[in-house]
C-alpha cells in the first residue's frame, strides 16, 4: 500500500529513476491501481482568456513579450464572452472551467473582472479555475470567495536550476502563492516542464520539491518542452523518451493521489510513448487541436488511440476527479481553460 509522504530525499528519488525500466513500470501502475481505474483517463480543453504580452523572460515562452516568435498580445476577454464561451463547454459536457491569463501578477483592479468571470461561470454550475501568475493572499481568498475551485502555477524546475530558466522572479515567489492559494481553501494543480536541458538529478529535483509541498497538488501536469522559434531554449538537444516516462512514472510513485497529466509536448509523442506514459500512471491529457499558442494532437486520432488501448475519458464526477478518489466506470470529456505558454500548458 502507498503511503503519502512529503519527505522524499533526492537520493530515493534517484534511485527510483535508475530501477530496471520493466520494474519501474510496474511499481508505478501497482500504485496508480491503488487510487484510480488504470482505463480511465480525465480529458480536458484549453483557451487562454487573455494571450501574449507577459513581461517575464520564462526561457521556453512564446508569450514571453521580449521574444519575437509571433504570438501577439491581446487583451482580457470580456465576461460574456467568457460566458458564451463556459456555456458552449458546458453543453458539449465540460464540468471544469479554468480562466487563463498572461500575466505575471494581476494587478488589484483585474480581480473584480476576473471575480465576475468567476461568479458567472460558477452559477452554470461548473466548477471553476484560473491561472493568473503571481497572487496576495488577499487577491486569493478574494478569488476564492467569488467561487473560484482551483489555481493553477507551476513550479517550471528544480530550485537549483530555476534561475538558469527565469530570472524575473524566484521560485519562492511561486511557493508564496501556491501558499497563499492553499490558505484561502482552493484546490491546487502544479507541476513543470522537463527537457530543458536539466540533468536527471534536476528532474529529479522538481518532483522532489513538487512531492514536499505541505499538500500535494491535485493535479500535477508534466510538460515536454515546446521548442518555439525565437525563445531562448529552441535548438535545445530533445529529452530520450524513455527518460519522460521514467519521470511520469516517478511523480505517479511519490504522488499517489495527484492526478498526473500529460500535458505540453504531446503533439511530438508517438501512440507508443504515449501508451508507455498511461501504463507509467498518467492519467490525465489536454484534448484538442491548439494548447493555447501551440500545437496539440487531433482529437479524433486521440479517442482512436483511446479505443485502440482499451481507455475512455474519465467521468465527471466533480471535485473528487482531481482529488484522487477513485473513479466509477462511464466517460465524459471533462473541458478545462488553463495557463498560457509561461508555464508550456499547466
Amino acid at each position: 500500500m502507498s503511503v503519502i509522504r512529503h519527505d522524499w530525499q533526492r537520493e530515493e528519488l534517484l534511485a527510483l529513476f535508475g530501477l530496471p525500466f520493466p520494474e519501474l513500470l510496474h511499481r508505478a501502475a501497482s500504485v496508480h491501481r491503488e487510487h484510480f481505474r488504470p482505463d480511465e483517463v480525465q480529458v480536458s480543453t484549453l483557451l487562454s482568456v487573455k494571450t501574449g504580452g507577459c513581461p517575464e523572460d520564462c526561457s521556453y515562452c512564446p508569450q514571453a513579450q521580449r521574444y519575437h516568435t509571433g504570438v501577439r498580445a491581446q487583451k482580457l476577454m470580456s465576461t460574456e464572452a467568457v460566458v458564451a464561451k463556459a456555456r458552449a463547454a458546458q453543453a458539449a459536457g465540460a464540468s471544469r472551467f479554468c480562466m487563463g491569463a498572461a500575466w505575471r501578477e494581476p494587478k488589484d483592479r483585474d480581480i473584480p473582472k476576473v471575480a465576475k468571470m468567476i461568479a458567472e461561470v460558477k452559477a452554470l454550475g461548473l466548477e471553476t479555475c484560473a491561472t493568473l501568475g503571481m497572487l496576495s493572499g488577499t487577491q486569493a481568498r478574494a478569488l476564492k470567495d467569488a467561487g473560484l475551485d482551483y489555481y493553477n502555477h507551476n513550479l517550471d524546475t528544480a530550485p537549483e536550476f530555476y534561475g538558469d530558466i527565469i530570472t524575473t522572479r524566484e521560485q519562492q515567489e511561486r511557493l508564496d502563492t501556491l501558499a497563499h492559494v492553499r490558505d484561502a481553501g482552493m484546490k491546487t494543480c502544479c507541476g513543470g516542464i522537463i527537457g530543458m536541458g536539466e540533468t536527471r538529478e534536476q528532474r529529479a529535483g522538481l518532483l522532489q520539491a513538487l512531492a514536499n509541498l505541505p499538500a500535494h497538488p491535485d493535479s500535477v501536469p508534466i510538460n515536454r518542452l515546446v521548442q518555439v522559434a525565437g525563445t531562448p531554449l529552441h535548438g535545445t538537444r530533445e529529452l530520450d523518451p524513455f527518460e519522460f516516462v521514467r519521470t511520469i512514472a516517478v511523480a505517479r510513485i511519490i504522488m499517489p493521489r495527484s492526478m498526473v497529466r500529460l500535458s505540453a509536448g504531446r503533439e511530438s509523442m508517438n501512440d507508443e510513448l504515449q501508451a508507455l506514459c498511461f501504463l507509467a500512471g498518467a492519467n490525465s491529457i489536454f484534448y484538442g487541436d491548439r494548447l493555447l499558442s501551440t500545437g496539440n494532437n487531433d482529437a479524433a486520432h486521440d479517442m482512436e488511440l483511446f479505443a485502440r488501448l482499451g481507455l475512455k475519458p474519465m467521468p465527471l464526477h466533480g471535485a473528487g476527479i482531481d482529488a484522487g478518489e477513485p473513479m466509477k466506470a462511464g466517460g465524459t470529456v471533462h473541458a478545462e481553460i488553463v495557463e498560457p505558454d509561461r508555464s508550456q500548458a499547466a
